[in-house]
């Protein structure tokens, strides 16, 4: 995925950003802007910092921001929008009951009803509570976790619907390792004094939780000790992440049967008659070994213990729904400590993302009404079908693969499907009941209607009309499974997308994020997906072992890449997203020598076509970033910091060294045997 966050390991993403709005260009700034530059740096040395000097150094981080980059431009321009949008809708008195004006115009209202939200309090939430409160034993105990589980809170561990890995025809229950309160499991796990002042920091956050639900000092320290307690245990019987990329480590399906023999301390089958799966018989789990650490531990540990684990789980999911202590204290947390944020965003940009997240069709069903033009569609489709005929050619003409293995690659290829804009059909929510009550009751019940909506897949046919992100939502993804590549509306934007620019710009923005999209059904978890979305091997033994050496190119370049202080960038974390980087690339110019043929190559601002191409892509990685948020994502995010997403790809490819004039030796240019080219 070519995301600037991160995402679920089977879906491939990236952010961009929204039409519809005053972009760059119609205020006289240009694609290839001079200004951005830092011509005090030679591009042979660092292109980085020589195409994106001048901005790095006018766009300090906004207080309210862990990062600013050419990504969050875009979204602030697409917050234009929605914003736009929302507040009409909540001023709306007029709409009809159960009408999708009405349910994004009555979230909007109650996430902005400050006075009720202050003085409810927690109060909205002691019913739930109470209920944890109320367990009396085992069973109690295990119907609570169902409970939970309905209310999208997986807690300890996550339960849901998705296509087989190995049938992609199918429907299938699945359970996974979850259950932490930070943001993995190394957190828990490693012994540096950094980690150990934040389980320290963490600590003192849970006290403070638990002072807020009414505990007295003594009886908050002890249920917050409880709690990391309990976690460290489901840490150390976790998967780690480079581990959690491998989609054959991830599957084991089996009977219920099998699984009660696993965990034998839940009763299974009623587990699954409660959160909706009753006709479930057989089931994917994704870590076995986790599930027999919390089958032990739902024997051995006190009931009062579990209460403990619970209560700071529920208050803690809804807590940016609350008043406005509970929303400060784990902005303490949450944005100061692990992403060194300064400030708390504006309540309406919160309510927008919470809105965009609960009822996101509903919002882009408004969204694509205002913003998307069937101009910017067709752009986008003839855009994509460059891009295919492109890696198509190159697949072909391949030196290390065998015919055999390349007939399974062009049929992959052939059969992606493509999605452009929004679902044809939009969601129904008209049995999602939202008001203008209790800001975080509305959000509970959107996330109970999406968990029961998950759920009803089960023994359904696989809705391949389906989309995993809103409209609204500034992405774009490859999802294995489906074999497919999807665009949402915000596609097609600076700097992405410039609608009059030239064609080094646009292959080397938009270009080179189609060709992200379409390389990760070819990375190393990707390929090990048929053309029917199967976990199925295509490649021959030989095939395999040439593709491996060079993508170990590829991970031990990142490897050696220092990100914060003494971290390094973990390449096999981040292999599959910077495989796809430069095969985007590569990909992307490949195509653009296709759409240069017969046309002037004329310099621009004094680039030739295909220096342009490396500067538009070069751009899209610009940014600045607080050090905390590069340590946690250099912990949990599945890709590189942007300035290795620049310099990574273009020091592999000659294109890119010709076009520079960079010599053998220059800090820009790998050695020749180092060098990684894989599509």
């Amino acid at each position: 995925m070519l995301k600037h966050v991160g995402c679920v390991a089977s879906i491939a993403v990236i952010f961009i950003f929204s039409m519809g709005l005053r972009i760059a260009g119609e205020d006289g700034s240009k694609p290839i802007d001079l200004r951005n530059f830092d011509t005090s740096v030679n591009p042979v040395d660092d292109f980085y910092s020589y195409a994106n000097g001048g901005w790095i150094s006018r766009n300090p981080i906004p207080p309210d921001e862990s990062r600013w980059g050419s990504f969050n431009e875009v979204m602030e321009r697409n917050y234009v929008v929605l914003h736009e949008i929302l507040e009409s809708a909540a001023q709306n008195a007029s709409a009809p009951p159960g009408s999708t004006l009405q349910k994004v115009g009555d979230f909007y209202y109650s996430a902005m009803d400050s006075a009720r939200i202050e003085a409810d309090g927690l109060k909205p939430l002691r019913p739930e509570l109470d209920r944890i409160m109320g367990i009396k034993d085992r069973d109690a105990l295990q119907s609570e976790l169902a409970h939970l589980q309905s209310l999208d809170i997986a807690v300890p561990f996550n339960f849901t619907v998705a296509q087989d890995s190995k049938n992609s025809k199918e429907e299938l229950a699945q359970l996974y390792q979850a259950g932490l309160g930070m943001p993995d499991r190394d957190y828990y796990l490693k012994s540096d004094d950094r980690s150990k002042e934040t389980r320290n920091r963490y600590l003192d956050h849970l006290t403070r939780i638990f002072t807020l639900i009414g505990e007295d000092s003594a009886a908050a320290s002890g249920d917050a000790r409880k709690v990391l307690s309990m976690e460290t245990r489901l840490a150390q019987a976790a998967m780690a992440r480079v581990e959690l990329r491998d989609p054959d480590k991830t599957y084991h399906k089996m009977s219920i049967e099998n699984l009660q023999s696993i965990a034998p301390s839940i009763s299974w089958n009623n587990y699954m008659e409660q959160v909706g799966a009753g006709n479930a018989n057989v089931i994917n789990v994704g870590q076995p070994d986790f599930l027999k650490e919390v089958s032990g531990m739902v024997t051995e540990l006190p009931l009062a213990d579990w209460k403990a684990y619970l209560q700071w789980h529920l208050v803690h999911y809804f807590a940016d729904y609350l008043s406005t202590p509970y929303v400060n204290e784990t902005f303490e947390f949450y944005g100061k400590v692990l992403t060194g944020q300064k400030e708390e965003r504006p309540r309406w940009k919160r309510a927008l993302t919470v809105i965009d997240n609960c009822i996101g069709e509903a919002l882009g069903e408004l969204y694509v009404a205002k913003a998307f033009t069937p101009a910017a569609k067709s752009r986008a489709v003839e855009l994509v079908a460059n891009l295919r005929a492109a890696l198509h050619e190159r697949i072909q003409n391949l030196d290390w693969m065998s015919a055999e293995t390349k007939a399974q690659a062009l049929r992959k290829l052939d059969a992606f499907t493509v999605k452009i804009g929004y679902p044809d059909t939009w969601r129904d929510y008209s049995a999602l009941s939202i008001d203008r009550g209790p800001f975080v009751l509305n959000v509970l019940r959107s996330h109970e209607f999406e968990f029961r909506r998950v759920a009803n897949k089960l023994g359904k046919p696989v809705d391949r009309t389906e989309w995993g992100m809103t409209p609204p939502t500034v992405n774009a993804y490859y999802n294995s499974r489906m074999n497919e590549i999807v665009f949402p509306a915000g596609i097609l934007q600076p700097p992405f997308f410039f609608a009059d620019a030239d064609d080094g710009v646009n292959y080397g923005g938009i270009g080179a994020v189609i060709g992200h999209e379409m390389t990760h059904g070819f990375d190393d978890a990707g390929s090990r997906f048929d053309a029917d979305g199967n976990l199925k091997n295509w490649w021959t033994k030989e095939d395999s072992a040439k593709y491996a050496a060079r993508t170990g190119l590829v991970r031990r370049q990142f490897d050696g890449y220092v990100a914060v202080d003494t971290m390094h960038v973990n390449g096999r974390l981040t292999l599959g997203e910077n495989i796809a980087d430069l095969g985007g690339l590569t990909v992307a110019y490949a195509a653009l020598e296709k759409a240069m043929n017969g046309k002037s190559h004329a310099k621009i601002d004094g680039f030739t076509p295909e220096q342009r191409f490396f500067l538009s892509f070069a751009q899209i990685w610009r940014q600045n970033i607080r050090p905390e948020a590069q340590r946690l994502r250099i912990m949990t995010d599945n890709h590189s910091p942007g300035r290795f997403r620049c310099i990574g790809p273009l020091s592999n490819m000659v294109e890119f060294l010709r076009a520079f004039n960079v010599p053998d030796g220059a800090p820009m240019a790998r050695k020749p045997e180092e060098r990684a080219r894989i599509w």
